[in-house]
C-alpha cells in the first residue's frame, strides 16, 4: 500500500473517533457503542484462497466488507484501503497446523516456573514495584499474580511478538478456516481498537495468532479489559507497566478474583475410577470440597467445606502423580489460559516471588 494511501486510512480513523474526556487514573477503557447486527456471514470454505487472490480480491474479505460496511462502523473504503496494506503471512498457517503436543508437568514446569523464571520474577517485580503495588491495590489482585502472568506470557515483556496484528489477524481470518469466525471477530475487534486508540492501524505488533502485549491481550480482550492507569490517553500494553500491571489486574477482578482466596490446595487420595472420572471431567466448579472428602479426597490444608473445588493431578516425574483442589481463584486464572498446568505455573510464580507459599 503507498504511504499516502495508510496515511489517509489513519486520518479517516481519527475522524471516526468521538471525542471524549480523559479517563480516571484506574478507569476501564471505553467502548464504542455497538449498533445491532446481523450475523456475520458464514466463511466459504471454497473460496479461492487469499494466498492467490490477495485480500480485496477474495470472495470472504468482500463478504467481511459489505457486513461491517452495512454495521455502519466503518464504510466500504476505509476498509479497501485497510486491506490494500495487509500483507499475507503463510508461515502463520504452517505454525497454526503444526500438530499439538502434549507435555507432563515436570517438563511444563521446567520451562514456566523454573527458578531462573522465579528469580526473573523478583528482578522485574524489584523494578517496577510502587507501580505494580499501586496497580494491584486497585483492583484488590496480588501483584506477585500479576508479576507471574507476565512471567509466563512474555517472560517479563522481552518477547511480545514482532507480527503486524493487521497481517497476523487478516491471514487468520481468511486462510484459516477451521477458526475463521473466531478471527473474523477479533479482526473486527482490532479494526474498532486501533480506531479507538487513535494509531496507525498497522503499527501494532503481536504473536501470530494475533495476541498483544505483555499481557498477550486479543483484541476483544484488550477493548474489555485494557487499562489506561496514568491517564495519558492510551492503552499502553506494550510498554506502560502501569497500563499492563493494571488491565492484568483489571482482568483477574472482572473473573472473580477473590482478595485472601487461596488458589489451589494438596490432597492425599486413593485413586478410584470414580475419582478419576472427575479429575477428567471439564475443568469448572461444580462440586464442593465436601463433596470430594466423601469420596475419599483429603485436602492437606483446612478448606471450608463449602468452597467449590476442582479435582486435578499433575505428573511430577515419570509415572508419578500428585494431587490437588483448585479452589475459586484457581478458576479465576484459568479463565486467563484454560490449562491447568499453567494456573498451576501462575501459582508456583507467585509465591516464589512473594516470597513464600500463600496462594
Amino acid at each position: 500500500m503507498k504511504k499516502n494511501a495508510i496515511i489517509a486510512l489513519s486520518a479517516a480513523a481519527l475522524a471516526l473517533v468521538a471525542c471524549s474526556t480523559q479517563e480516571n487514573k484506574a478507569s476501564e477503557p471505553k467502548e464504542t457503542p455497538i449498533k445491532p447486527t446481523v450475523q456475520r456471514p458464514a466463511f466459504d470454505p471454497n473460496a479461492e484462497s487469499v494466498a492467490i487472490s490477495g485480500f480485496n480480491g477474495n470472495t470472504n474479505v468482500q463478504r467481511f466488507i459489505s457486513h461491517e460496511a452495512a454495521n455502519g462502523q466503518f464504510s466500504r473504503t476505509e476498509l479497501q484501503s485497510f486491506f490494500d496494506g495487509v500483507i499475507y503471512k503463510g508461515n502463520i498457517i504452517n505454525i497454526m497446523n503444526r500438530p499439538g503436543t502434549s507435555r507432563p508437568w515436570y517438563e511444563f514446569r521446567n520451562g514456566n516456573a523454573s527458578a531462573s523464571k522465579i528469580n526473573k520474577g523478583k528482578s522485574f517485580y524489584a523494578q517496577h514495584k510502587n507501580t505494580i503495588d499501586s496497580a494491584a491495590r486497585s483492583y484488590g489482585v496480588p501483584p506477585e499474580i500479576i508479576v507471574a502472568i507476565l512471567g509466563i506470557e512474555t517472560n517479563y515483556g522481552t518477547n511480545t511478538g514482532s507480527f503486524r496484528v493487521a497481517d497476523s489477524l487478516s491471514t487468520l481470518a481468511f486462510d484459516y478456516p477451521r477458526r475463521a469466525d473466531f478471527f473474523q471477530k477479533e479482526l473486527h475487534e482490532f479494526l474498532l481498537m486501533a480506531k479507538e486508540e487513535k494509531k496507525d492501524i498497522y503499527s501494532f505488533k503481536g504473536s501470530y495468532a494475533g495476541a498483544m502485549g505483555m499481557p498477550q491481550f486479543m483484541p476483544s480482550s484488550f477493548r474489555k479489559y485494557a487499562v489506561d492507569f496514568d491517564g495519558d490517553g492510551y492503552h499502553d500494553i506494550w510498554n506502560n507497566i502501569g497500563d499492563v500491571a493494571a488491565s492484568v489486574a483489571n482482568y483477574m477482578k472482572a473473573h472473580g478474583w477473590k482478595p485472601n482466596g487461596k488458589m489451589i490446595v494438596p490432597v492425599s487420595l486413593n485413586i478410584t475410577q470414580e475419582l478419576q472420572n472427575i479429575i477428567d471431567e471439564k475443568t469448572a466448579l461444580t462440586r464442593t470440597v465436601g463433596e470430594l472428602k466423601r469420596l475419599g479426597v483429603r485436602p492437606q490444608e483446612v478448606v471450608d467445606d463449602n468452597e467449590k473445588a476442582i479435582l486435578y493431578r499433575l505428573e511430577t516425574a515419570p509415572g508419578v502423580y500428585e494431587y490437588f483442589i483448585g479452589l475459586h481463584n484457581f478458576y479465576t486464572v484459568w479463565q486467563y489460559n484454560h490449562s491447568r498446568m499453567y494456573v498451576t505455573a501462575v501459582r508456583d510464580i507467585a509465591n516464589g516471588v512473594g516470597g513464600g507459599y500463600r496462594l
